[in-house]
């Protein structure tokens, strides 16, 4: 069962791959930038799948992450826009120099920011928390905090970061200009690769002993302590590769939505991210991205028809998941498939028994 559970993921995954890969042979341009946006948010699920979904751990500040590494490849853009020259946005604000913040963001191996940023950032968070025996409700709001104050850092130093307005006026990627149908379609296929390769990580993790043992934490941490292991660690390690994911995440969101502003690192993004999770279903990572892709597509659907109530409509199918299908759309399948491939047996099986007793009936 296990092994068949295992294959059927990983066949779904290959699916939706194929289907991704597919997209552009059916849809316009536009729909293609708007699907690789939500590439990225799948990206990002995945990340919170294997911090939330496997290891018990609900962050409410992945926000932070997320606007982390997206603001790294914001600030490499923004300079390759400029030809290393001051952005604009800091000439209106009265600096006459590059911050030396800014400088090492002029050379492309500076996209390791995007990674060791939010790394960095929750290695310090989860230092200070886990080995403080912070869990549950307390660490979901010490989180929901950090969101809060780095909204309202990046908002105060306007002449660092553009303020509310973000970073934007991006042109160029490696040289490629960012506005030929070439280029983006290449930005494309570049987050198909990174999911492919997030999840691969994903997979890896949770099928080996580290992943018995995040979800040995998950169901119960005192247990697995008294058992002899140290669950500070793997809780830390699990918080830094999921923060690593977000900024991954966060480096393909920019160039093809053309900004990065506070507003992504907020608190209501943060709770977005956790509810693409838990309607796709969590402990899964196919679920995630399920959940990701069509709670976006659903969100951008309904917002083109009814602009004005959208949010309710997101709303009320986040309450009917938490009510009704508590385990999400992937969970709901493993719960019904069994059953429904018992029914098409037990029919089959039927099937062949009134034939066999027609065969075996005496001639007239």
């Amino acid at each position: 069962m296990k092994k068949r559970r295992l294959s059927s993921n990983v066949l779904a995954f290959c699916l939706v791959v194929a289907a991704l890969c597919a997209a552009p042979l059916f849809l316009s341009d536009f729909r293609v930038n708007l699907l690789g946006k939500f590439i990225s948010f799948a990206i990002l699920a995945v990340g919170i799948d294997l911090i939330w979904g496997y290891t018990g751990i609900l962050s409410l500040g992945h926000g932070v992450f997320f606007g982390l590494g997206a603001y790294a490849m914001g600030m490499y853009l923004k300079l390759e826009a400029s030809g290393g020259k001051l952005p604009d946005f800091m000439s209106w604000s009265g600096l006459t120099h590059l911050p030396a913040i800014w400088a090492p963001f002029a050379h492309p191996a500076a996209l390791i920011f995007v990674v060791l940023l939010p790394a960095g950032l929750a290695f310090l968070l989860g230092w200070l928390t886990f080995k403080n025996r912070i869990r549950g409700v307390y660490f979901s709001i010490l989180s929901q905090a950090l969101s809060i104050i780095f909204v309202v850092l990046f908002i105060g130093q306007q002449a660092y970061t553009g303020g509310t307005n973000g970073i934007t006026g991006f042109t160029t990627i490696f040289g490629a200009p960012l506005i030929l149908d070439e280029t983006r379609l290449a930005l494309y296929y570049a987050a198909i690769a990174l999911l492919v390769l997030v999840y691969g990580y994903c997979r890896f993790l949770v099928t080996h002993r580290i992943g018995r043992i995040l979800v040995a934490i998950r169901d119960g941490e005192n247990r697995v302590r008294f058992s002899g292991y140290n669950p500070t660690g793997y809780k830390i390690f699990v918080y830094v590769s999921s923060a690593a994911i977000a900024g991954i995440a966060g480096a393909v969101f920019v160039p093809q939505v053309g900004i990065i502003s506070p507003a992504e690192m907020g608190i209501v993004p943060s709770i977005e991210m956790v509810i693409w999770v838990a309607i796709g279903g969590r402990g899964t990572l196919i679920g995630a991205i399920l959940g990701a892709i069509l709670v976006n597509a659903l969100k951008s659907g309904i917002s083109e028809s009814f602009p004005e109530v959208w949010s309710y409509f997101i709303g009320i199918a986040f309450i009917v998941f938490v009510l009704f299908m508590p385990m999400g759309l992937v969970g709901e399948v493993k719960k019904w498939a069994p059953r429904l491939y018992a029914r098409l047996h037990r029919s089959a099986g039927a099937s062949g028994e009134d034939k066999s007793e027609v065969a075996s009936r005496p001639l007239a």
